[in-house]
């Protein structure tokens, strides 16, 4: 019988090492609330489990439901296995992921829709921790009685470093209001091995009414189930002034100097809310790539403003043209805030930039606008 450690990097080596186990055996975990405030119960030393950390507004489980759940062995078999819980104070979500063969690209590191679904799974699983729906996307139980679902208005991910084939990744997530308008998601990815930071990401969320499919205000109700697990105080991650997570995106307007025609949404692409998911148009997105850059560069930031709703029957155009750089803006690109020194001449020189639309191609109406920047293939 495979024995497996409390610690975190032995669990990793042991579930990576073995094709088989067994379930694990149901056993007493301690048990904290969060409270209105923020404040934790938690002892300093005791990490909060997934199933623990309610609120009498999330209309997830009680603390003593969880512990009961846990103590009969009732609890998820995810939840139990899952390397992933709430950070001490309850508001922000940790897991770890390794980085499956699958899920690498002829680069022999993951890919960047490789680590946009990874984003996406930590969110839901930060949303099912704290007791919101596992039928959908985070949503809480007011959306839930009002057939109402969040989308993605803007995704912003920017990364340093890529992981190869068998690196653990660990991901931080939390989320802000955004007042009326919708949500924002924000992310931290280090490399669990060495705790370097590889990749930030933001993003923001809109609530859509799911029979009408017509974009709705957020509520008073709704802000007040999810605000009691978001950070009392403004945390980003982008932090800096001007950084390029808030700049606009022009209308790529035709004739664009790239393009692939006639892209059709797969059964596959459709997510549980019946629309075509949202890393499905960065595939999209780089499918009109000219193929020296695919072959010489790597993406370092890809930035995407959805405007509109795809369905499974539409036919889509993605078009692709340079985007000239400012030296300002070559300097701030390659900088970041993950270390690294200033830019060389032959650093900027190396940065290319490009703007993207995808439209649907019947009647050229506006489906997604987005911009890329791309860094140099480091020697290997």
């Amino acid at each position: 019988m495979l024995k497996i450690s409390c610690n975190a990097a032995d669990q990793i080596q042991s579930l990576a090492q073995c094709r088989f186990f067994g379930p694990p055996k149901s056993r007493p975990r301690p048990v904290s609330t969060c409270r209105r405030d923020g404040a934790s119960s938690c002892s300093p030393t005791t990490r909060c489990p997934v199933l623990a950390v309610v609120s009498d507004r999330s209309g997830g489980m009680t603390a003593q439901e969880a512990t009961n759940r846990v103590e009969t062995g009732l609890g998820s078999l995810a939840d139990r296995l899952r390397l992933g819980s709430l950070t001490e104070d309850g508001l922000s979500y940790k897991e770890k992921f390794i980085v499956r063969c699958y899920e690498v690209g002829i680069n022999k590191t993951a890919t960047v829709e490789t680590i946009a679904n990874l984003l996406q799974e930590v969110g839901c699983n930060h949303a099912q921790s704290v007791g919101f729906s596992t039928d959908g996307f985070a949503t809480t139980p007011t959306m839930r009685k009002l057939h109402l679902i969040w989308v993605t208005a803007r995704m912003h991910i920017e990364i340093y470093k890529y992981p190869a084939w068998s690196d653990v990744v660990e991901i931080e997530t939390w989320c802000q209001s955004e007042g009326r308008i919708g949500t924002r998601r924000d992310w931290i990815l280090k490399d669990y091995a060495t705790g370097q930071v590889i990749g930030r990401a933001t993003s923001k969320w809109v609530m859509m009414n799911q029979d009408t499919r017509r974009l709705q205000k957020v509520s008073d109700d709704v802000r007040d189930e999810y605000l009691v697990f978001c950070p009392r105080e403004l945390r980003l991650a982008f932090p800096e002034e001007n950084n390029s997570s808030v700049r606009k995106i022009p209308k790529l307007e035709d004739p664009a100097e790239s393009f692939k025609l006639g892209l059709v949404p797969r059964r596959a692409d459709l997510d549980m809310n019946q629309h075509v998911n949202n890393v499905t148009y960065i595939g999209w997105v780089l499918e009109s790539m000219p193929q020296e850059i695919i072959d010489s560069h790597e993406l370092q930031t890809i930035t995407l403003d959805y405007r509109r709703e795809c369905q499974h029957d539409d036919i889509v155009d993605s078009l692709t043209s340079v985007e000239p750089i400012e030296d300002g803006e070559a300097i701030k690109g390659l900088q970041g805030t993950n270390g690294s020194a200033s830019a060389t001449e032959s650093q900027q020189e190396d940065c290319r930039q490009f703007l993207h639309l995808l439209r649907l191609s019947g009647d050229g109406l506006e489906i997604n606008r987005g911009r890329t920047e791309w860094r140099k293939k480091p020697s290997r």
